[in-house]
């Protein structure tokens, strides 16, 4: 299949999915159509399994692994998503908490990479480097499930701050701490570095090369829109802003999910402030918004469909249902030592450390990322991990944080929470 045709099956069965869902699920949308693609996944899987001569898992699975998942996220869709997601959080909120999302986005991915990989290394077998890199993978929580869930859930407007905050910056941070750790643990492929020297000036690279470019280039674009007065026209210097400076932050061998998220907290807040008119703000609000809609459906449906690259074998699945266990064990722990540590200095909401616990969501960029391994007898085991603990975030702990925090959260906000 061609890449148009394979866009305009997607959004054809997004769109087919997002109506059945609506019309008779009625979950949140996003979560909705991946629950309907997995129905329909599995359903094509029990199918054939009942009548063998229709081949029609075989088919799908083929096109499936054709349609480079990997790729397609990490080098296309995620750009957009981390912007779009970026440039309705403001920079205002951010700075009342900055050092606490700071602490979980660079502590909290240390932690939970050390004892999911500790963990998961002692329950299989896998070898403590090879089962690091899989922590890594899934301690970041994803921007995008997460910002998806909290349009649906009612949260205190501090949490909401915290949460957003730091998946946004714990992305782009996981995203290096993996790329380093894939660079000790595989020296002879095509990665970076392989010592220790070579990971901390790569860590450095990516990480502040990401921030740099993105600050940079959003002040570049933020003065170039205060001298025009054209809503269509700063829409799409707003886009080419997302498109270009996300491939020249991978030409540039920086973050590029970092860049992407410095360029639109500065374009959201500053730019939309000072840079726009009011028409103009009203046009960039709803454009990104509806691409924020359309390649999160879109996300939503691939991952369920990423289904048919999955090795469900016995030992994987057992491993997989502990990985789910042992993630959210690290995801308790990444938000509570940094929370504990500010304690002292200043008050938090109701319940911000099982919210922030549960609403931890992981996503499609720990599926990429699984799915970008180099061959290796661990990688099969990896991905159904991943998939396993990706699938259970979003529809179980998407589907019930809002009850939770109606349960543990609902007290009075703190003035200084």
């Amino acid at each position: 299949m061609t890449l148009l045709q394979i866009t305009s099956l997607l959004i054809v069965l997004a769109g087919a999915f997002g109506a059945i869902n609506y019309l008779f699920l009625k979950l949140p949308s996003a979560i909705g159509i991946l629950v309907v693609a997995l129905l329909a996944s599995f359903f094509v899987i029990i199918t054939d399994a009942v009548f063998p001569a229709l081949t029609v898992e075989e088919s799908i699975r083929a096109q499936v692994l054709e349609l480079e998942f990997s790729e397609a996220l990490l080098e296309g869709m995620l750009g957009l998503l981390l912007f779009a997601g970026a440039l309705h959080v403001k920079l205002s909120d951010l700075r009342k908490d900055w050092l606490l999302i700071l602490l979980m986005a660079t502590m909290g991915i240390g932690i939970s990479t050390f004892i999911v990989g500790a963990a998961f290394s002692w329950i299989t077998g896998m070898p403590l480097m090879i089962a690091l890199i899989f922590g890594a993978l899934i301690s970041p929580t994803d921007p995008v499930a997460v910002l998806g869930v909290l349009r649906e859930a009612d949260l205190p407007k501090s949490l909401e701050t915290k949460i957003a905050g730091e998946s946004l910056f714990n992305d782009g941070v996981g995203y290096v701490v993996f790329l380093v750790l894939v660079g000790l643990a595989y020296p002879s492929g095509d990665q970076h570095g392989s010592g220790l020297g070579d990971a901390a000036t790569l860590f450095v690279q990516e990480a502040l090369g990401g921030a740099v470019l993105g600050i940079s280039l959003g002040w570049l674009t933020f003065r170039v829109m205060r001298l025009i007065d054209d809503y269509s026209l700063e829409v799409l210097i707003t886009l080419g802003l997302a498109f270009g400076g996300y491939e020249l932050a991978v030409w540039l061998h920086v973050s590029a999910p970092i860049m992407a998220v410095c360029a639109g907290l500065l374009i959201g807040d500053i730019g939309a402030k000072h840079g726009m008119s009011e028409e103009t703000r009203s046009y960039v609000d709803a454009f990104w918004k509806l691409v924020d809609e359309i390649l999160n459906a879109v996300l939503f449906l691939m991952i369920g469909f990423e289904v048919f690259a999955v090795a469900f074998e016995a030992d994987f699945v057992v491993s997989g249902l502990m990985a789910i266990v042992i993630a959210l064990v690290a995801r308790l722990a990444a938000v509570s030592v940094p929370v504990m540590m500010m304690k002292p200095f200043r008050d938090f909401s109701a319940g911000v450390i099982p919210i922030m616990t549960w609403g931890g969501l992981k996503g499609g960029i720990s599926v990429a990322l699984a799915l970008s391994l180099p061959e290796s007898e661990w990688k099969p085991l990896i991905l159904t991990a991943t998939y396993m603990v990706v699938i259970f975030s979003i529809i179980i702990q998407g589907l019930t944080v809002t009850r939770l925090a109606e349960r543990v959260g609902r007290a009075p906000e703190l003035p200084n929470s």
